[in-house]
């Protein structure tokens, strides 16, 4: 296990603190061998992410706001400077507005739709389009996280759920454009876990309790169960997966009425 993926590089865009779902996929391909640069949104999030980093060998730390483009570029360039190439890319960023949230859906504003889209969907496209010269013909791997509002209507996730939906559809289209240039994307739809983003969605507590009594394991799922979906989804075992959507939400996805 320790060394699957020993001499492997990746970036996890979007670890925030310990319960992140990022910070799960960070443990999990790091206990595995890879090196890692991890990113911050901001400076409110900076001390916390540095020392979280410090738990892994290696890691690097480069702030990365995805609205600003010369960021990114930033990114691009340490990862160039510090890797060479690179193997993997998890990108694990969401947001929305808090008001945008809650009430009504055809109540969401236009500037919290498209900060939604931008933040939450488009980094996606931009940050593969920008690391391609560093993972083509490396055999590499993209993942993102994705939720199952993307498919059916969730209380209290409004605009998130329409993001979730061209994430989704994102995932496709660049898996098509990549997999040639052997990149291969995917996305893993988690069920609900107590994080930071999860914090900004009303009745989160109701919708954990609903999921344990309704999900065929009759639980919820765990950041390191993620994590380990990731390490497959970025590993040679899933060398023939691209385009798709994995669920680890204990099964609730199967469930009807």
């Amino acid at each position: 296990m320790e060394a699957m993926l020993a001499g492997k590089t990746g970036v996890i865009f979007g670890v925030a603190n310990k319960r992140s779902l990022a910070w799960g996929c960070a443990r999990s391909l790091a206990e595995a061998g890879m090196r890692l640069a991890v990113t911050y949104a901001n400076e409110r999030l900076e001390k916390s992410v540095r020392e979280l980093a410090a738990e892994l060998p290696g890691a690097i730390v480069l702030p990365c706001d995805v609205t600003k483009p010369e960021q990114i570029d930033g990114v691009i360039e340490g990862l160039r400077g510090a890797f060479g190439g690179l193997d993997t890319v998890v990108h694990a960023i969401a947001y929305a507005k808090r008001e945008e949230l809650e009430g009504d859906f055809f109540n969401t504003s236009k500037d919290g739709y498209m900060l939604a889209h931008e933040v939450s969907v488009y980094s996606l496209t931009e940050i593969a389009r920008k690391v391609l010269p560093l993972m083509e013909g490396r055999e590499g791997s993209i993942v993102t996280l994705t939720y199952i509002g993307g498919e059916r209507v969730v209380k209290n996730y409004n605009i998130m759920g329409i993001a979730k939906a061209a994430l989704e559809a994102s995932v496709r289209y660049l898996a098509a454009d990549l997999g040639p240039r052997g990149i291969r994307v995917n996305a893993i739809s988690a069920g609900p876990i107590r994080t930071l983003s999860a914090a900004g969605v009303s009745g989160f507590s109701q919708m954990l309790d609903h999921i344990a009594e309704t999900a065929p394991l009759r639980r919820n799922v765990t950041p390191e169960e993620v994590g380990d979906t990731c390490l497959f989804l970025c590993g040679a075992q899933s060398r023939g997966i691209t385009g798709s959507t994995v669920y680890v939400d204990a099964g609730y996805h199967v469930m009807g009425v």
